[in-house]
C-alpha cells in the first residue's frame, strides 16, 4: 500500500494525460534504440573499418550537413503541413537506414563512404522529423508547462542512456556492431505504432504566407527581431562547435588512448545516461529555483569541465574514470542547456511561426557545428586526440563566461510571454 501510494503520479502530472503519456513512450523507446546506433555506427567505423580521426570528423559532419543545407526551407514547409506525420515517417525512414548498415556489412561491401551516406539520410531526417517533433510536443502540452514537458522527455531519454549504453556494448560485442543495428530498427517500428494513434488537432498553413520566399523570410525577419533567439542562437551555436570538436574523438579515445573494448565502451556510456537523469529529475526545479536564463549557461560550464578535465586525464583507471566522469558531465550539461534553451523559443514564438523558428534557429546553431567536427578530426589527426579534447573544454567554459557577463540570459529567470515577441 505504500509503495502503490509512493509510486502514484501527482493529480496534474503531465503523464497523467494520454496524448502526452504516448508521446513520451515513443520518445523512450526511440531513445533505446538510439543508444545502439550511437555506439554501433563511430564503433563501426573506428573498429571495423579502422576510420582515421578526419575520417570520424567527417563522418559526424555528414550527419550535420542535412541541416544546413535544408532547414531553411522544411520550415517552411513544416509550417504548411501536418506534423505529426512529418514524425512518423522519419521514425520509419530511420529504421531503414540503420538496416541498411548490417545488409551491407553481410554483402561485404560496408565501406566509410557507406557510412557517410547513412549518416547523411539521418541528418536529413533529423532535420525535417525532428523539427516536427518538436512542434508536436507544443500541440500536446500547454506552452507554460514547456520547461517541465522537455524535462519528463529528457528523463525518458535518461532512462534509455543509463540501461541502453550497457546492452548496447554487449550487444555490439556479442554480434558485432552492424548486426547490432537491427535492434534499433525494431524499436523504432514499436515507437511509429504509438506515434501513428495520437490523435491531434491542427491547421496548418492557416496564417502561412502563400509566397515560399515571403514565408521564408518572415521567419528569419522573427528571429533576428528577437533579442532573446539571436542570442541564445550565437550561444548554443557556439557550444554546438566545441561539442562537436570534442566528441568526433571520444570512441577513437577510449579506443586508442585508454584500450577500452565495445563492451566496455558501453558500459562507460553508463555515465551520460546517469547525467540525463539526474538532469531530467531535477531540471525543472533547477530552473525554478535559479532561473532559465543562469540554468542553461551553467550547462556550457559543466560541459567545458567534463572535456577538459579528460584531456589532462592519464591513460590508466584513473583516464577511465575521467572518460565516464566526461560522459555525466555532458550529460547533466547538455539537458539542461536544452530543456531550458527549447522551452524558451518556443514559448517566445507564435503558433504559426514555430516551424519556421525551430528550423531557423536549429540551422544557425548547427552551423558552427560543421566546422567544429572537422577542426576536432584535424586536430586529433595532427596534433593528439587530447587536443580537440581541450579545445571543446576550454571553448564551453569561456563561452559560459561571456553569456553569463554579455548576455540578458543571467535575467531571464522565467519563460518569457509570447505577446511580447508578437
Amino acid at each position: 500500500m505504500t509503495i502503490r501510494k509512493h509510486f502514484t503520479l501527482p493529480p496534474d502530472d503531465l503523464l497523467r494525460g494520454r496524448l502526452y503519456r504516448r508521446l513520451w513512450l515513443s520518445i523512450l523507446l526511440s531513445s533505446f534504440g538510439g543508444q545502439i546506433t550511437m555506439l554501433a555506427i563511430p564503433l563501426t567505423a573506428a573498429v571495423l573499418l579502422h576510420a582515421t580521426p578526419s575520417q570520424m570528423g567527417l563522418l559526424t559532419a555528414m550527419e550535420i550537413a542535412p541541416f544546413v543545407l535544408f532547414s531553411l526551407p522544411s520550415g517552411v514547409w513544416l509550417d504548411r503541413v501536418r506534423k505529426l506525420p512529418v514524425y512518423v515517417a522519419g521514425e520509419l525512414i530511420i529504421a531503414l537506414a540503420v538496416l541498411s548498415v548490417p545488409a551491407a556489412w553481410a554483402l561485404d561491401v560496408l565501406t566509410v563512404p557507406f557510412l557517410y551516406g547513412v549518416g547523411f539520410v539521418i541528418g536529413t531526417v533529423y532535420t525535417t522529423a525532428g523539427t516536427a517533433a518538436q512542434i508536436v510536443l507544443t500541440q500536446v502540452v500547454p506552452r507554460s508547462r514547456l520547461v517541465e514537458a522537455h524535462a519528463k522527455n529528457a528523463l525518458a531519454s535518461s532512462a534509455a542512456e543509463v540501461a541502453g549504453p550497457g546492452v548496447a556494448g554487449a550487444l555490439i560485442r556479442l554480434v558485432g556492431a552492424p548486426v547490432a543495428l537491427i535492434a534499433d530498427a525494431v524499436m523504432l517500428l514499436f515507437s511509429v505504432a504509438i506515434l501513428r494513434g495520437l490523435k491531434i488537432h491542427e491547421e496548418p498553413g492557416a496564417k502561412v504566407p502563400v509566397h515560399f520566399w515571403i514565408a521564408l523570410k518572415e521567419g528569419l525577419s522573427f528571429v533576428r527581431s528577437t533579442p532573446l533567439l539571436v542570442a541564445m542562437a550565437l550561444l548554443v551555436g557556439i557550444w554546438q562547435m566545441c561539442h562537436h570538436s570534442a566528441m568526433v574523438v571520444q570512441i577513437l579515445f577510449a579506443t586508442r588512448e585508454l584500450g577500452l573494448n565495445e563492451r566496455q565502451v558501453g558500459l562507460c556510456y553508463v555515465g551520460l545516461g546517469v547525467g540525463t537523469v539526474m538532469a531530467g529529475v531535477f531540471g525543472n526545479r533547477i530552473s525554478q529555483r535559479f532561473g532559465v536564463g543562469p540554468c542553461l549557461l551553467a550547462g556550457f560550464a559543466i560541459n567545458g569541465i567534463g572535456w577538459l578535465q579528460l584531456a589532462i586525464a592519464p591513460a590508466s583507471d584513473f583516464g577511465v574514470f575521467s572518460f565516464v566522469l566526461m560522459l555525466l558531465c555532458f550529460g547533466l550539461g547538455a539537458v539542461l542547456i536544452f530543456i531550458n534553451f527549447l522551452a524558451l523559443r518556443q514559448a517566445v514564438t507564435p503558433e504559426p511561426l514555430l516551424g519556421r523558428m525551430t528550423s531557423t534557429m536549429r540551422w544557425l546553431i548547427l552551423i558552427p557545428a560543421l566546422p567544429g567536427a572537422l577542426l576536432g578530426g584535424y586536430l586529433g589527426e595532427h596534433l593528439g586526440l587530447r587536443w580537440s579534447l581541450a579545445a571543446g573544454g576550454v571553448g564551453a567554459l569561456t563561452l559560459a563566461f561571456v553569456g553569463w557577463r554579455f548576455t540578458m540570459l543571467r535575467g531571464q529567470r522565467v519563460l518569457p510571454e509570447q505577446a511580447s515577441a508578437a
